[in-house]
């Protein structure tokens, strides 16, 4: 059986990076992006020189601002902003697939629904398979050892993506938790807006560890809350995510954080100047579907204090380390619906 597939990928962010792999891996890639300014740069300079300057894009892939002009794919790609997930769904339900992989990583904001389940709204036909994990799109395209996980009701669909899209630099591996790979590539994010906000703040590595490790523990507890596998935050979509977005430079969250901290710029001007920081909007969604669960999320809680209510790092700083006495034990488990340590 040929691995070579036709794949359509929607998005020009890590969407490139990701055409970049799979043309280089003999696949056939078509790129869409709504942006016409963004398709004529890559074409004149055979390189995306804002997200990826200096690779260079393989002359047998396909970029078109023409949505209609998709035709029939093996693999449908979302690699989309949450806040616009609805709208490329909705215009991209046209398109038949026989696999629709989704890379994004957040949750809508009206529905707080994960986007795999906003683009199987569209595609009641095809399997949604989930492909999450620590991977950088300066990295993948550069063809470095990158390694993810992939999900989905379909056992069957997720096997697939295995066996077609995994090569020599980019490993796949399978998980049966789809909501727990979603939610650990959402819920990483305002953490490491907090992870940027620190060291702009000038606090060095124990402070970023103490970040990191606790704010898995909250993203483990909301996320089994939410009918998660713990097991699954301690993998390639939890801690490994987390990792890379914490302490990269490539971190879109962790630049924004960075400013907030250090120049003491206002969140949303911070957001504004770096472009999409997935953290920022998630940080409230996160919050509010805690308060509706009864989970305790402290540092989300104190990361939307300085986003939305204008308060200063420094004092969140200090609530978070002025908490009463606890045992660090989380027992993720459910007795009616609430986890019995919050």
């Amino acid at each position: 059986m040929s691995n070579k597939s036709t794949i359509t990928i929607l998005g020009c962010g890590f969407g490139t990076a990701l055409a970049v792999m799979f043309a280089n891996a003999g696949h056939t890639v078509n790129v869409w992006t709504k942006f016409q300014d963004e398709r004529d740069a890559i074409i004149r300079d055979k390189e995306h020189k804002k997200l990826l300057p200096g690779v260079k894009i393989p002359p047998g892939i396909n970029i078109t601002t023409d949505i209609s002009s998709v035709g029939e794919c093996d693999f449908l790609v979302f690699a989309i902003p949450s806040a616009v997930i609805r709208e490329v769904a909705e215009k991209a339900a046209f398109i038949k697939a026989k696999t629709i992989v989704n890379v994004g990583k957040g949750f809508e904001e009206k529905t707080h629904k994960l986007q795999s389940e906003v683009i199987a709204e569209f595609f009641p036909r095809s399997p949604v398979v989930v492909l999450t994990g620590p991977c950088h799109a300066e990295e993948v395209g550069r063809g470095m050892p990158t390694t993810v996980t992939c999900a989905s009701k379909d056992t069957a669909a997720a096997l697939t993506v295995q066996e077609k899209l995994q090569n020599e630099w980019f490993r796949i591996y399978l998980s049966d938790d789809v909501v727990g790979c979603e939610l650990g590539g959402a819920l990483k994010n305002p953490i490491a807006l907090c992870c940027g906000i620190v060291q702009g703040m000038g606090y060095g590595d124990n402070t970023l560890a103490a970040l990191m490790t606790r704010g898995l523990a909250e993203i483990t507890r909301l996320g089994v809350s939410m009918g998660a596998k713990w097991e699954t935050f301690t993998g390639l979509s939890g801690i490994g995510d987390l990792i890379v977005t914490c302490t990269s430079r490539h971190s879109r969250n962790h630049r924004a954080g960075v400013m907030i901290g250090e120049k003491a710029m206002p969140a949303k001007e911070a957001v504004k100047h770096v472009g999409t920081v997935e953290g920022y909007a998630c940080a409230k969604i996160a919050s509010e579907i805690a308060k509706e669960r009864g989970v305790s999320v402290p540092i989300i809680d104190r990361l939307c204090a300085i986003c939305f209510d204008n308060a200063l790092p420094i004092e969140a700083l200090k609530m978070l380390m002025g908490r009463p006495h606890r045992n660090e034990k989380e027992e993720y488990w459910a007795v009616d619906g609430q986890l019995t340590n919050n």
